[in-house]
């Protein structure tokens, strides 16, 4: 079934075993999974099957720290969320990101990576990736040269790329809005997750459209799957009976926001630039499927530098200090000036196919022949892991949008082992280039001043600052002083409210989120059909119950 609020003139309630806050790919492969396991859903939208500026106002907000992308545009809100334009990047976490390093302040996952790996196996089919991953093998064997790294010092690790643009859009959705037990509801903004007296349990969720039509559901069970900003403010939001926010008791909620920063790391001179551009300069075909090497460093790197499992590529890029080409300024402006409407999201799709057609048969020798003329550098694109940091945070402001929801002030923060993990990779590359006679390392200057903790660099990346990561603000951990949610994604404390989206991870790790967080949708979701199921046999069957006391 499928509800408009914008429709409804009046106030409704509804009934339901599981509310789920956010239409976006974590929320909605959690009511795939959960609706397959035989639950009943209500599925919650804040936005309508589009683009709409008004809705997208609401996602206006402050930022008072490092400079980050305008809030209003750092995500979207419309069923299918951000990944109506995500680039279609995936890629699994390493076991390194999941384990407890020393050297980085609050890592460590309450999951092992055996346990992840799994989920990671039924979450691949979602994207119809195959069971196998990309090595630099097959790229060697389709016949392209490939640098002889030391394995133990350096790694390669691949994105493997989503074919379909529109997974997760309004019209991919046909089997949920169809579905007997499930029920969309779109232009439904959350504006409250009541909780019980003693704020043990949600009590009922309230929602509003910009018309007259409001909403008040009650449910077993409610997951908030609105990104890692949402499902923030949403909990600091909530202070009905908890004052500080639901989860907040010892001030967790909206804390440690990481991204996975983008910058200059350098470039290389005197160099195999021809080699080295076409290897990861480029996107490659194996076995039907387009991949991309990057470059990060070995466990062992990791662990002897004491850095972060930063990654980067080597591409062509104009110098720092060069005029911006048009076409750039005209890709830019598609990707970031066009409103991200249906027919927006067409022309920019169109324009990403054919820059990657171009790529694929003219690449590299549009780089090369400028890199001989001296209009590219051979540059080292860096895309970071960021270091946990609790001071890096989302708070509520004082101002209020349209539906009456204080907006929010990010923070972000970042560390000296961001920015160390960055010189010692570009160290490590040169190392590694100069033992095979590939080419010398060059760090950015901004690696050696002491007054620059990071460097935005808009030439580097059509996203200069970072990938609209939002990872961390309500992070997992068994110790409920150490995070907001449990080891699967409930919320601390309160018995029926949970959380899924990167929001959870409590480290950022090397790889592009998406995949993760699908995976981790799949993982709470079995999680909470289990338990609903329990709760339901043992009303049920009082005996049972009885027997469980004893």
């Amino acid at each position: 079934m499928f509800i408009d609020l914008l429709d409804i003139g009046v106030a409704i309630e509804r009934r339901t075993e599981i509310c789920i806050i956010g239409a976006g790919a974590a929320g909605i492969t959690l009511a795939r999974r959960l609706l397959a396991a035989g639950h009943e859903v209500v599925l919650l939208e804040s936005g309508g099957t589009d683009y709409e500026a008004g809705i997208a106002d609401l996602n206006h907000g402050a930022n008072v720290g490092m400079d980050y992308y305008p809030l209003a545009d750092a995500r979207l809100r419309f069923f299918g969320g951000t990944t109506a334009i995500w680039g279609g990047r995936c890629a699994e976490l390493d076991p390194i990101d999941l384990e407890r390093r020393p050297w980085v302040p609050d890592s460590g996952w309450p999951i092992g990576w055996q346990e992840l790996s799994a989920y990671y196996d039924q979450a691949r089919p979602l994207f119809d990736l195959p069971e196998w991953r990309p090595h630099m093998e097959d790229l060697a064997q389709n016949g392209l040269a490939v640098p002889a790294f030391d394995e133990t010092r350096i790694r390669t690790p691949f994105w493997s790329f989503d074919a379909r643009f529109n997974r997760f859009t309004f019209d991919s959705c046909a089997d949920l809005r169809d579905h007997p037990r499930c029920t969309i509801i779109t232009h439904a903004t959350v504006t409250g997750i009541e909780a019980t007296d003693n704020g043990r349990a949600v009590r009922e969720v309230t929602a509003r459209s910009f018309g007259a039509g409001r909403l008040t559901i009650s449910a077993d069970a409610v997951v908030l799957a609105s990104g890692g900003m949402e499902n923030a403010r949403l909990l600091l939001a909530s202070r009905s009976v908890m004052p500080n926010g639901l989860g907040n008791d010892h001030d967790n909620v909206g804390r440690y926001f990481m991204e996975h920063p983008h910058a200059r790391g350098g470039r290389i001179v005197s160099g195999a630039a021809w080699q080295l551009l076409k290897l990861f300069g480029r996107r490659h075909r194996v076995e039907g499927r387009d991949v991309a090497a990057l470059i990060a460093p070995s466990v062992e790197e990791q662990q002897r530098r004491r850095i972060l499992n930063t990654s980067l590529t080597i591409v062509g890029r104009q110098p720092e200090d060069a005029r911006q080409f048009l076409g750039m300024k005209v890709y830019g402006g598609l990707k970031h000036g066009v409103p991200p409407t249906r027919l927006g999201r067409m022309m920019w799709m169109g324009t990403k196919k054919l820059a990657a057609f171009a790529q694929r048969h003219i690449d590299p020798l549009r780089p090369w022949l400028l890199h001989r003329m001296g209009r590219l550098d051979v540059t080292l694109l860096v895309r970071a892991e960021q270091a946990p940091n609790r001071d890096s945070r989302i708070v509520l402001d004082r101002e209020s949008d349209a539906m009456g929801m204080p907006r929010i002030r990010l923070d972000w923060r970042m560390s000296d082992l961001d920015k160390h993990s960055v010189a010692e990779l570009a160290t490590l590359l040169g190392e590694e280039l100069g033992r095979l006679g590939l080419g010398r390392v060059e760090p950015a200057s901004w690696l050696s001043r002491t007054d620059e903790l990071w460097r935005t660099d808009p030439l580097v990346s059509s996203h200069p600052i970072g990938g609209y990561h939002h990872i961390g603000t309500t992070r997992m951990a068994d110790d409920p002083r150490k995070g907001v949610t449990t080891r699967h994604g409930q919320v601390h404390g309160i018995d029926n409210l949970y959380v899924v989206g990167s929001s959870t991870f409590p480290t950022s790790g090397w790889a592009n989120p998406t995949l993760t967080i699908v995976a981790l949708a799949l993982r709470t979701a079995d999680h909470l059909s289990a338990s609903l199921w329990k709760r339901r046999l043992m009303a049920e069957r009082p005996h049972i119950r009885m027997a469980v006391g004893q």
